[in-house]
């Protein structure tokens, strides 16, 4: 999970800075999950997915698929 944040932040080309302002944290605490020294929340994963697009199983590392579930 940690190097998918990583990934899809450099993806969007974005700053440590920029995503720990959208979540509202410490820059410091989210170079921490990204190099896996703390555990991602829930609720950090679901605004990460909403972010990027993507879902909170590929974050997780359930699928490879990088697109959305479509919603019913």
């Amino acid at each position: 999970m940690y190097t998918r944040i990583k990934d899809l932040r450099e993806d969007s080309d974005r700053t440590q800075r920029e995503i720990s302002e959208y979540l509202f944290c410490d820059q410091s605490l989210y170079s921490k999950y990204e190099r896996g020294l703390r555990e991602v929340p829930v609720n950090v994963v679901i605004k990460l997915a909403k972010l990027y697009g993507t879902s909170t199983d590929y974050i997780l590392g359930l699928t490879n698929e990088k697109r959305p579930y479509k919603r019913r």
